[in-house]
């Protein structure tokens, strides 16, 4: 594909748009550090596989066609946003011995990541919109929407351990009493309103 780098360059800078991941990945990393923030970000990146199988589907088209099967995706989407933003708004600020419980909370921080990216309608539309432009139609489909989808969710993981790493840098203040709080209130604001948004949201 002669159009590879130009994909590669427009994945970036769409996995690098802060969105829910992003603050999951964030306030995953000050509650449990880097390594614990792991779980999310491998549950998010997982997520983007079944999404892009999803698109490549006959089901990805009902999603991208169906007013009806939108809506539904839709308000489960921005309902799970909206009670993560709650859950964090309402927690107790992060405290720096927490990295003890990284390790039993992994699989849940997968099951989080996952979910809230195969509720997010927009990823359908994502593959569905922006894959078929980077794809020469008259050479192996496969071969090539799988070499897209791997790239895809590398630069997830990749993105997201960066967002991680910089999250530690600043941690010891983001962990103190104010710096926690305004975390989540900020973060869990920040779901609240992806969540209202996605809500209303049209095709």
């Amino acid at each position: 594909m002669e159009s590879y780098l130009l994909f590669l360059i427009v994945a970036i800078v769409t996995v690098l748009s802060p969105g829910p991941g992003v603050i999951l990945t964030l306030t995953n990393t000050l509650r449990y550090g880097v390594s614990g923030a792991a779980g999310g970000i491998f549950g998010i990146a997982f997520g983007t596989f079944i999404v892009a199988g999803i698109s490549a589907t006959s089901l990805g088209v009902v999603l991208a066609t169906s007013t009806f099967a939108f809506s539904v995706m839709k308000y489960i989407g921005a309902t799970y946003l909206i009670y993560l933003g709650v859950k964090l708004w309402r927690s107790a600020p992060p405290k720096m011995e927490t990295n003890k419980i990284a390790i039993k909370s992994r699989n849940l921080q997968f099951f989080e990541g996952l979910t809230l990216q195969l509720t997010n309608p927009k990823a359908v539309f994502f593959f569905l919109s922006i894959f078929p432009q980077f794809i020469d139609f008259t050479a192996n489909y496969s071969e090539q929407f799988i070499l897209l989808v791997v790239t895809y969710s590398s630069l997830v993981v990749l993105i997201h351990f960066l967002y991680a790493c910089l999250a530690k840098q600043a941690r010891l203040w983001l962990t103190s009493e104010k710096g926690g709080r305004s975390v989540n209130r900020i973060g869990g604001g920040t779901f609240m309103l992806f969540g209202l948004g996605l809500a209303s949201a049209s095709k």
